[in-house]
């Protein structure tokens, strides 16, 4: 009925202009637009509120299009948002500007609510030292250590993130002095441009070392890690955003530029999948790795990944001591990471989040005696200089953000990322919204906020009575467990003691550990 009025309506419109002038026509043209348009949706069948509703029912996925927007700057409060909250993303853009971000009138935040957390300070304060310290990178069959900051930039792809981003956060890094993750999409030019100290990532496509069949190949893998900014090379077991989880890149999406980063052909759709070629055991892992390490000229050689099963931690332990080979560094991913696209399922129901997957693999390190020959970084939602301090007191040596820096080169978390439409250039490769990031500029920010969120950490440190983050430990950081009740991390979680699961591993890990088998990953 109403979509019939309106067809009359414009009808009546287009017959006064045809009569009384050209001024109906302003009248007329959006009358007849209004009436082709509902009966256009009433004659649609995809949608049933259009159908119901012509032309009315459009306000509803108008509203569904920008909610986001809405709810971002109008309704969620300093510190309720997600997966950033406004007030972390507010310390990053001011400290990323060369601000201290401090704020007045005291913490927004229910610090007696269950969950709260905080550091134990010191009475007698330690100086912050003038210069933050770095981390050696390199067991004992490395010949090429590397001094790692004790925060990155984490592992990123070009193709994830346009040129322009790439661009920036290297630049940043190379004039900051700290590593950036190339994520597992190939080394590429804008990687390389600014002389970067990068941590080559290795996924299961193996871009940047794939053979013909997407294998691995040795000369070509040799040849890219031999480029002297290439400080490290990280293979990828999984992410924290998809752990288990492959992907598709299509065809109209390989460019000729993320092509030949990738080693792959343009124009063709490739695939990642979600297992490794290379190994199938874990025993075969470890000495994979030490090819990898003989591959790359004895540079540091690491793994990445998300934790599923202890067991899974424990066999790779137990096949390092069989061997004697094994990595000079393990970034634990938390499921709480996200700058990879992944199915809402994956992001909210598989991996371990960090904290739980950090002290696992540090437990296991030190209860198999082999803390000392590794480092381990921590990866997920790291932005302020407390996200450092708290995973250095969880067992962590070091951190790499990813988000953050997004954040620094202009991420408004607009949530776009996957759709190619990122409106401020950061996640897409549309080169008219890439063009909107200016290098310079936020290659500046994310010097900054680098060096800003360090010397945050390092005055937190100092609080605590601590001269070097080495003497943090598990008793240093609180949380509130039920009302009125707090609680240490030394209380909360076990913390092995070093060689202990050689010695008599405690009932709590005692199945695990003897489940363990170098041969075989677990099947849950």
């Amino acid at each position: 009925m109403a979509a019939l009025t309106l067809v009359t309506l414009a009808a009546a419109a287009v017959l006064g202009a045809l009569l009384a002038g050209p001024w109906w026509w302003l009248v007329a043209v959006p009358f007849a637009a209004i009436a082709a348009l509902a009966v256009a949706d009433l004659s649609q069948r995809r949608h049933s509120v259009l159908r119901n509703y012509p032309v009315l029912g459009h306000l509803r996925f108008l509203a569904e299009a920008i909610r986001p927007e809405l709810q971002q700057y109008f309704v969620e409060l300093d510190y309720d948002g997600r997966p950033f909250d406004r007030d972390t993303r507010t310390t990053v853009y001011e400290r990323s500007k060369g601000n201290r971000g401090h704020e007045p009138f005291g913490s927004g935040r229910d610090v007696y609510a269950t969950g709260a957390e905080s550091f134990v300070h010191s009475m007698t304060p330690a100086r912050v030292p003038p210069t933050p310290p770095r981390v050696r990178v390199g067991g004992p069959e490395c010949t090429v250590p590397y001094d790692m900051a004790l925060l990155n930039i984490s592992a990123m792809s070009f193709g994830s993130l346009s040129a322009n981003a790439v661009l920036a956060m290297a630049r940043g890094a190379a004039a900051g002095g700290f590593a950036m993750d190339t994520g597992e999409g190939g080394l590429s030019e804008y990687h390389l441009r600014h002389g970067a100290d990068l941590i080559w990532e290795l996924g299961t496509g193996y871009f940047g070392a794939r053979s013909a069949d997407g294998g691995f190949d040795p000369a070509a893998f040799a040849d890219q890690a031999a480029h002297p900014t290439v400080r490290a090379v990280e293979l990828k077991l999984s992410q924290g955003a998809k752990p288990g989880l492959g992907g598709v890149l299509p065809g109209v999406k390989v460019t000729a530029e993320i092509a030949a980063a990738r080693g792959v052909p343009a124009r063709q759709t490739v695939v990642s999948p979600p297992f490794h070629r290379v190994f199938s055991t874990p025993r075969e892992l470890v000495t994979f790795l030490a090819r990898m390490r003989d591959l790359a000229g004895g540079k540091p050689v690491g793994i990445k990944l998300c934790v599923g099963s202890r067991r899974d931690v424990l066999a790779i332990v137990k096949a390092w001591r069989a061997e004697g080979v094994g990595p000079d560094f393990v970034v634990v991913d938390g499921s709480e990471g996200g700058t990879g696209a992944a199915p809402l399922e994956f992001l909210d129901h598989v991996g371990t989040p960090l904290t739980e997957g950090l002290i696992t693999v540090n437990n296991a390190l030190v209860g198999a005696g082999l803390r000392e020959q590794v480092r381990v970084g921590a990866s997920g939602k790291v932005a302020t200089g407390a996200d450092v301090v708290k995973r250095l007191v969880q067992g962590a040596d070091y951190t790499n953000a990813a988000r953050a820096m997004m954040f620094a080169v202009g991420c408004i978390q607009a949530q776009r990322c996957h759709t190619n439409t990122c409106p401020t250039g950061v996640a897409t490769q549309d080169p008219r919204r890439a063009r909107a990031l200016h290098v310079p500029d936020k290659a500046t920010r994310v010097r900054q906020l680098q060096a800003g969120t360090v010397a945050s950490a390092m005055e937190i440190i100092a609080a605590m009575g601590v001269r070097h983050p080495e003497q943090l430990h598990p008793a240093m950081l609180r949380r509130r467990t039920e009302p009125g009740v707090m609680r240490t991390y030394a209380e909360i979680y076990d913390w092995l003691a070093p060689g202990e699961l050689l010695c008599e591993p405690p009932a709590a890990w005692a199945a695990d550990w003897a489940a363990a088998d170098p041969d075989a990953f677990a099947l849950a």
